[in-house]
C-alpha cells in the first residue's frame, strides 16, 4: 500500500477502507509516513469529508495507537463527562460529587489549561496539599471507595492525535468536523469509561460559534462513540457569556463549593442536574431523565453531594479545612471594580474576552510553561438581560497588581449596553442521542 494512492483517493472523494486508515494512522504515528504527506491527506479530508464510518475507524485507529486505560477493577458502569471548553466552566466540580452521591462511579482523567483559564486540574490544586497525580492503583481505590476520583491524564494516549492535532494546528486543517471529533473522542474511548456523556459549548466563548456548527459536531461526535460501543449523549450548552459569576481557579473551586451547598446560581445548576441526569441514566441508576433529576436535585439540597466533594479532597490528600471555610481558599491582593459607563441593560457578553482578560491576570496560560495563579480571576456583577448603571460595577477583577489595565481594557470590550432590555440566552439548546 502507498500512501500516494490514499490521499489521492480521498482528493477524489472516495470513501477510505479500514486498511487505510490503519496503515495511516499507524504510518504517521511511527514516523513512516512524513508530515507533507499527512498534511496532503488531512487537507483533503476538510474538502471532501468522511462518512461515519471512516470517522469511527479513524478514531478507533488513534486509540489503539498507544495506551488505553483499563477500568475494569472499578465496580459499576463508568461514565465520562466531557465538556469542549468554555468560560467559568466549574461544571465537573458539581457533576462529579452529584453522579457519585447516588453510587454511580465517577473516574475522571483531566488536563490542564492553556489559554484563557486553568483546566480542571489547575483548579482542583487551589486545595493546598491537593494531590492529581496518583498511581493507577490508588485512583482505582479511591473510585471504588468514594465513587469519585479526578487524576492528570498519565500514559501515553491516543500518541496519533497528539501528532496529529500538532500538523492541523499548523496546516490550516484544525476545523475539519471529522477531525475534530475523532480527535476529542479518541482520548475519551482510551480513557476506559462504559458511557460518555459530552457538554458541547456554543456562542462566543466556544470552540464552535453557531448552533448549526455545534449541533454538527455534537452529532459526529455521538455516532462515534455509539458506533464504538459506549452509550454517548450530547448535552448542546449555551457559551455566550461565562458559567456562573466566577472565572478563575480558586474562585471558581469556591462557587462549585456553594453550589453543592445549596446556593442557587441557575446556569450552572441547571446544566450541571442536566448532564448528571443523563450520567446517570446510562449508568441505569434510573430509569428516567425525570426521576434522575429529582433524586440528584435532591442530593444537592440534603448535603450528600457536598459530601461526596469533600470526600474527594480528602481522599487526594487536599486540606479540608479550605472547603469547610471557603475564606481560606487563595485570594488575590486587590479588588478592582470596572464600572458601567452609560444606564442601560447588558446585551452581549463576549466570554472569551472575559476569559483573555482573566488570563491576563494570571489565572490562565499564554504558554504551557506559565505558572498559573490561583488567587486571581473574575467575578461578573451582570450579565445578560441584567439592568446597570453608569458606575455601577459590571465585573470586579481579583488582581495581585494594583493596576491591570490590560485586563480592565479587555473586560471593556466584552460587554455590550442596550437602552432595551433583552432576553438571558437560552441555557440548554439541544440534547442529542
Amino acid at each position: 500500500m502507498r500512501m500516494y494512492d490514499v490521499i489521492v483517493k480521498k482528493r477524489d472523494g472516495g470513501e477510505l477502507s479500514k486498511e487505510e486508515i490503519e496503515f495511516f494512522v499507524k504510518g504517521y504515528t511511527n514516523g513512516e509516513i512524513p508530515d507533507y504527506q499527512a498534511a496532503a491527506l488531512t487537507m483533503a479530508i476538510y474538502f471532501k469529508g468522511m462518512t461515519q464510518e471512516e470517522t469511527a475507524t479513524l478514531t478507533q485507529a488513534m486509540v489503539d495507537s498507544g495506551e488505553t486505560i483499563d477500568l475494569s477493577a472499578i465496580k459499576g458502569h463508568k461514565v465520562d463527562k466531557h465538556s469542549t471548553g468554555g468560560v467559568g466552566d466549574k461544571v465537573t466540580f458539581i457533576v462529579g460529587p452529584l453522579v457519585a452521591s447516588v453510587g454511580v462511579p465517577v473516574a475522571k482523567m483531566s488536563g490542564r489549561g492553556l489559554g484563557h483559564t486553568g483546566g480542571t486540574l489547575d483548579k482542583l490544586e487551589s486545595v493546598k496539599g491537593l494531590q492529581i497525580e496518583m498511581s493507577k492503583e490508588e485512583f482505582i481505590h479511591n473510585v471504588n471507595e468514594h465513587k469519585l476520583s479526578v487524576a492528570g491524564q498519565t500514559g501515553n494516549l491516543a500518541p496519533a492525535d497528539k501528532k496529529l492535532y500538532a500538523l492541523r494546528d499548523v496546516t490550516g486543517t484544525v476545523d475539519s468536523l471529522p477531525l475534530i471529533a475523532g480527535s476529542i473522542m479518541s482520548k475519551k474511548l482510551a480513557s476506559g469509561a462504559d458511557s460518555i456523556v459530552l457538554d458541547v459549548k456554543t456562542g462566543s466563548g466556544a470552540f464552535m460559534k453557531t448552533l448549526e456548527d455545534s449541533e454538527a459536531l455534537a452529532r459526529e461526535m455521538v455516532n462515534i462513540g455509539n458506533n464504538l460501543g459506549k452509550n454517548t449523549v450530547a448535552v448542546i450548552s449555551d457559551m455566550n457569556q461565562p458559567l456562573g459569576f466566577e472565572v478563575g481557579n480558586a474562585n471558581e473551586i469556591r462557587e462549585a463549593a456553594e453550589i453543592l451547598q445549596g446556593k442557587r446560581v441557575e446556569d450552572l445548576r441547571e446544566l450541571s442536574l442536566e448532564i448528571a441526569s443523563h450520567m446517570t441514566v446510562l449508568a441505569e441508576v434510573f430509569s428516567d431523565y425525570e426521576e434522575a433529576y429529582q433524586a440528584l436535585e435532591k442530593n444537592l439540597e440534603n448535603g450528600k453531594a457536598f459530601a461526596s466533594f469533600r470526600k474527594l479532597i480528602e481522599a487526594q490528600h487536599g486540606d479540608t479545612a479550605m472547603i469547610d471555610d471557603l475564606s481560606l481558599l487563595p485570594q488575590a491582593s486587590y479588588d478592582i471594580e470596572v464600572a458601567a459607563e452609560e444606564d442601560g441593560f447588558v446585551s452581549a457578553i463576549d466570554a472569551e474576552s472575559i476569559g483573555v482578560a482573566a488570563m491576563y491576570l494570571g489565572a490562565g496560560r499564554a504558554t504551557k510553561d506559565d505558572e498559573i495563579n490561583h488567587g486571581v480571576g473574575i467575578t461578573l456583577q451582570k450579565k445578560i438581560g441584567d439592568e446597570v448603571k453608569a458606575g455601577e460595577a459590571l465585573v470586579i477583577l481579583h488582581s495581585d497588581e494594583e493596576n491591570a489595565q490590560a485586563s480592565i481594557n479587555k473586560v471593556k470590550e466584552a460587554y455590550n449596553i442596550s437602552k432595551e432590555k433583552v432576553e438571558s440566552p437560552t441555557l440548554i439548546h439541544k440534547v442529542i442521542k
